[in-house]
């Protein structure tokens, strides 16, 4: 029902749903082009690229690099048989790290950023946008004349549209879609709690080696302690420290390298032949069911790359891109050539690898080094946990949860402590628990793969749909990736009783959360767009609206872009006054990363002048915050009173100011009249538009001149003393519950889950800031 609501609203003609322009003077097509290129990415010089990626190598690349510490460990946790399964293992791990890092990840998948912001979610609401697959239908034409909401046309007969049609056709497959955006989400979560563990205990491991005596609980004491410590400086910020965090990873770059070519050279310099990928096929050969198994601990050398597509947004493409070819690559190879070469000659040192391999001058220095980058790799995907829990909560996927800016510079440093200390916990409970790297290892390679998994399938949507890249582009991109992952996959597999289940617990316990908060959320949406109140009986009140208008203004907060929300009739039925302005407030987000200051507020008059009401629709992105300041009233009201303003200008240079009602479609339910109409809106300049009514005839509804005496200007001096008089936030306090005759895990899922989520979430009185002395919660009960 929803959804066709949405479909008559489009097919309508453009006169008679007229959105005022907040400016006269339009931008020439030049001035425009360029506000658009604003958020896509700049050309940079050649200096300012160099710096970049030299500060991407802190924030993006910290997971990626510690992974040395613990994949040969992971990969032959028994020891090792012959050396030659040391040389099929590195060969294993070069291409690894050309194909899914180098090739798919650095090359393919970073280019498809949404405004260059990645992750799951970023690649979601790039496909949102080209095709209608967003599970709440709330949004409107006018939301894609934004200057960041880019979107392509297509061919009709082209494999992108039927692909669109193919997706749109029924609810079950934009389900589908995001429910694998959410459980790729929530491996994502399970990667936070899991790269603290590994990287921190896998550090701290380093200790025992100088001291082969000290009993393995220490070294998870140490570790807890390092853990504690990193959770408890978060609200801080990265930005705080984040000037350290480069030339930190920089050094440990350069060091792993400098070692892995002092070692090829001391040790064995033969490990080169792992270049040919006739090893691959050998060691497989030789090793048989163990040998593929072994693939879990490889896969480990390429983890942190979804952490790196997450943290995407701090820098150009061409800096990740550079940093990775020039640095990240070269060091890693010889970092994993150089372990390879000493365990060449010294196979029962598998389990303490790399601190072993290190010469005895510079232990100390480099075990502090890598503790460092342990924390540091940690951060990053600790920020990115941060940043997905954020952009979840704006598509209306994870309950709400307090947010606070960290960075005045970067809007995307943000801290959420909730989830700061369930990371916390879960991480100190994995660590404590297992107190065993292979183990943990496991659950971090289970996580890793189902993500790259997830990215690929969305790729192929994304070069369809996004790129229009021809199908056979798409299939050997998709049959390559696939392949691959779906071997690393298979191997995985062999590990969920050895810690590999872990995540899935955890990503299935997010999972049960995120979407039942989502379904709980359509289900409200679907009642409200069901039970608007028709505009006709509105009309019916009369300018008083059968109840006395008391001075003030009410901002009555509603999640519906259009028509009259139900609880605005339950509000006039139980009270005998109503504020003499009242303004319908509805807080959205859109599939775009940012909606720009000056687009964000959209403001529309609802009935002719005299009813003295509006609605005001302000929108975000996902990566937008609202602000814990009070000019977000401030802003209400000076784009009220410009739409005033420039309401009485258009109407003094037309000949034209009539009112038009359109798509009044009633229907009476148990007595109620339920609307699927638009409200009364100013006609177009250029044409007058006849008032459609609910019985099919056609009225002219008398102009504004005739309707009311006020002026422009007279009514801009009304609305500054009612704000003067006071303001009152009106919000729905409505408790949601399931229907007798509904089925019994629908009752489980919204009567206990969805009712506890809304119990321990964040009021919206408290998100939008709002006053308690100017609150005014309106209960009331929805079954669904």
């Amino acid at each position: 029902m929803a959804s066709q609501v949405e479909i008559e609203d489009e097919t309508e003609n453009k006169g008679s749903m007229w959105v005022l322009e907040q400016r006269l003077d339009q931008p020439m097509d030049e001035e425009a082009g360029r506000l658009r290129n604003m958020y896509r990415e700049k050309k940079s010089s050649a200096l300012l690229l160099l710096r970049l990626a030299y500060q991407s190598l802190g924030v993006v690349y910290g997971d990626l690099g510690t992974s040395p510490l613990y994949v040969f460990y992971n990969t032959f946790p028994r020891g090792i048989e012959d050396p030659e399964d040391v040389v099929g293992a590195l060969s294993l791990i070069i291409y690894s790290l050309t194909l899914i890092p180098l090739l798919k990840y650095v090359f393919i998948v970073c280019k498809a950023n949404d405004n260059g912001q990645g992750g799951t979610f970023a690649l979601y609401s790039l496909l949102c946008r080209h095709a209608k697959i967003k599970t709440i239908p709330n949004q409107h034409r006018t939301d894609e004349e934004l200057t960041t909401y880019s979107r392509s046309n297509f061919n009709e007969h082209s494999y992108a549209e039927k692909t669109k049609r193919w997706l749109e056709e029924h609810a079950s497959r934009k389900n589908a879609l995001l429910i694998l955006v959410l459980v790729g989400t929530c491996m994502v979560i399970g990667d936070g709690i899991l790269t603290p563990a590994i990287s921190v205990l896998s550090a701290a491991g380093g200790i025992k080696v100088d001291h082969p005596k000290m009993s393995t609980d220490i070294v998870v004491v140490v570790a807890v302690f390092v853990l504690v410590g990193l959770f408890s400086v978060q609200h801080y910020g990265t930005d705080k420290v984040g000037w350290l965090f480069a030339p930190i990873v920089l050094l440990w770059f350069l060091l792993i390298g400098g070692i892995g070519i002092f070692n090829i050279w001391k040790y064995d310099t033969s490990v080169l032949r792992a270049f040919s990928p006739v090893y691959i096929y050998r060691y497989f050969r030789r090793g048989g069911r163990d040998g593929w198994t072994s693939l879990g601990g490889i896969m480990l050398c390429i983890t942190g790359i979804e952490a790196l597509f997450a943290d995407l947004g701090h820098f150009p493409v061409s800096a990740v891109q550079l940093a990775f070819t020039v640095v990240v690559f070269p060091c890693l190879l010889l970092a994993y050539c150089g372990q390879a070469a000493y365990l060449m000659k010294n196979k029962d040192h598998v389990i303490d690898a790399f601190y072993r391999s290190i010469p005895d001058g510079i232990y100390w220095p480099v075990f502090i080094v890598a503790t460092l980058a342990a924390i540091v790799a940690s951060q990053a995907t600790i920020s990115a946990t941060f940043s997905i829990i954020k952009q979840a909560v704006a598509l209306g996927c994870f309950p709400r949860v307090k947010v606070k800016h960290t960075s005045k510079k970067f809007l995307g440093q943000i801290y959420i402590p909730d989830i700061n200390w369930i990371l916390m916990v879960l991480c100190i409970a994995v660590t404590a628990g297992f107190k065993n790297q292979n183990q943990i290892g496991n659950a971090y390679g289970t996580a890793v793969v189902i993500v790259m998994l997830v990215t690929t399938l969305l790729m192929t949507l994304i070069m369809l749909l996004v790129w229009h890249c021809h199908w056979i582009v798409v299939l050997i991109f998709t049959g390559l990736s696939l392949a691959v992952e779906c071997t690393y996959f298979s191997a995985v597999l062999f590990k969920v009783d050895q810690g590999g289940w872990v995540p899935l617990v955890i990503a299935a316990a997010f999972l049960v959360i995120m979407y039942v908060w989502h379904y709980g959320t359509l289900k409200r949406y679907e009642f409200e767009m069901h039970s608007k109140v028709s505009m006709a009986w509105i009309l019916g009140l009369g300018p008083s609206l059968g109840l006395v208008r008391v001075p003030g203004i009410g901002l009555v907060y509603t999640e519906l872009a259009s028509g009259m929300p139900h609880i605005f009739s339950h509000f006039i039925t139980n009270l005998p006054a109503i504020h003499s302005v009242v303004i319908f407030v509805c807080v959205k987000y859109l599939p775009v990363y940012t909606v720009p200051e000056d687009e964000r507020f959209l403001v529309k008059r609802i009935g002719p002048k005299n009813f003295h009401m509006f609605r005001c629709v302000a929108r975000y992105g996902y990566k937008d915050l609202h602000k814990k300041d009070e000019d977000f009233e401030k802003k209400l009201f000076d784009n009220l009173f410009m739409f005033v303003r420039l309401e009485s200008m258009m109407e003094g240079c037309s000949d034209s100011d009539g009112y038009s009602l359109y798509g009044q479609q009633t229907e009476q339910s148990g007595g109620d009249f339920l609307a699927n109409a638009e409200d009364v809106t100013i006609s177009s300049v250029d044409s007058i538009v006849q008032v459609k009514s609910p019985m099919g005839g056609s009225n002219t509804i008398m102009s504004s001149g005739q309707m009311s005496c006020e002026t422009g200007v007279n009514e801009l001096e009304f609305l500054t003393k009612c704000r003067d008089a006071g303001v009152v936030h009106i919000l729905g306090n409505t408790v949601v519950k399931a229907r007798r005759d509904s089925k019994f895990y629908k009752k489980i899922a919204i009567d206990y889950i969805y009712a506890f989520l809304r119990k321990i979430c964040r009021e919206n009185s408290v998100i939008f800031n709002v006053p308690h002395e100017s609150l005014l919660n309106v209960g009331q009960v929805f079954y669904v």
